[in-house]
């Protein structure tokens, strides 16, 4: 029989071996002050890889790990071999949201609108132009953060961009540029929370723009809820939703969209199954637009978690 969550004791799984370790050491420590005299006992865990302690009496783990082992699957499959139960999406989701390539191909045959795109596998030999055309988008299928993306408008930016992709992944995503505006969704079980408006300060929103405090650098606004037409605003929603259960994600993700300049049609990009959970994250910051508060939206998360196994 399942503890009541205020007698439980969780573990705050932070960190892992990716390129965004300190994000994820960040969203820890705002969930850890979140849960604390929410519930019987909460415990930090650093974690660098499968080989991590969980201290004793442990009944659930708290997963905020973003991208290589916390999002791909890995720390899902540790978990599960020790039988612990975790928050949020089970492995065979989470392998799937996290693989770019993957998730597209459940985009296409679920009917989810998303960006054209090609597979590139890199083996040492020249790449031929974009097969998707100019301009276009680069990207290695398993990075966050937009880690290894470039934005390619000439055939002198392609080589580049390949070379540089490449030294993440030897598959390559290859997808047409949606101009317009960027957009992402928050989704908790079955509810959709207000759709928020990312502007960065200059460029597009990658690592710089998305963690200035991490980087030294750049900058974004936020606008939540994002100021847009009310059937404009469904749409996106509504194709958030579908693209969260096309993947199969259990529990709740924050969906990446891109509103397209010329017609208004939303496109997605990608669904992120751990996304950042500082209090200041996207978030947080949509469920707050939602009427949820932080610490509410933690416990949600547990209560909502304990339902699958």
């Amino acid at each position: 029989m399942t503890k009541p969550i205020e007698e439980m004791h969780i573990a705050v799984l932070a960190g892992g071996p990716g390129s965004e370790r300190e994000v994820s050491l960040a969203s820890a420590r705002g969930v850890v002050k979140a849960l604390e005299g929410r519930v019987g006992r909460v415990s930090f865990v650093e974690v660098h890889g499968p080989d991590f302690a969980l201290p004793e009496g442990t009944d659930m783990g708290f997963n905020v790990i973003h991208g290589t082992f916390g999002e791909d699957g890995g720390l899902q499959a540790e978990m599960e071999r020790r039988g612990v139960p975790y928050t949020g999406a089970r492995r065979v989701s989470s392998e799937v949201a996290f693989d770019k390539v993957r998730s597209k191909e459940r985009f296409v045959a679920e009917g989810v609108i998303t960006p054209a795109s090609a597979v590139l596998f890199i083996d040492g030999a020249e790449t031929s132009p974009s097969p998707v055309g100019l301009p276009c988008v680069v990207k290695p299928p398993r990075e966050g953060s937009s880690v290894g993306v470039h934005l390619v408008s000439s055939e002198e930016q392609w080589a580049a961009a390949i070379a540089d992709s490449a030294r993440y992944s030897p598959d390559i995503l290859v997808e047409e540029m949606i101009t317009g505006k960027e957009l992402t969704v928050g989704v908790l079980g079955d509810e959709v929370f207000p759709v928020i408006h990312i502007q960065p300060r200059s460029g597009f929103y990658d690592i710089s723009n998305k963690y200035p405090w991490m980087t030294g650098s750049g900058g974004t606004d936020y606008f939540c809820p994002a100021d847009l037409p009310d059937e404009v605003t469904r749409a996106v929603q509504a194709e958030a939703l579908r693209a969260h259960r096309a993947v199969g994600a259990e529990v709740y993700s924050r969906v990446d969209v891109l509103l397209r300049e010329s017609d208004g049609k939303p496109f997605v990009l990608e669904v992120n199954t751990i996304p950042g959970m500082t209090e200041s994250s996207l978030l947080p910051k949509a469920a707050a637009a939602a009427g949820i508060d932080y610490a509410t939206l933690c416990l949600k998360i547990i209560k909502l978690s304990l339902n699958f196994k």
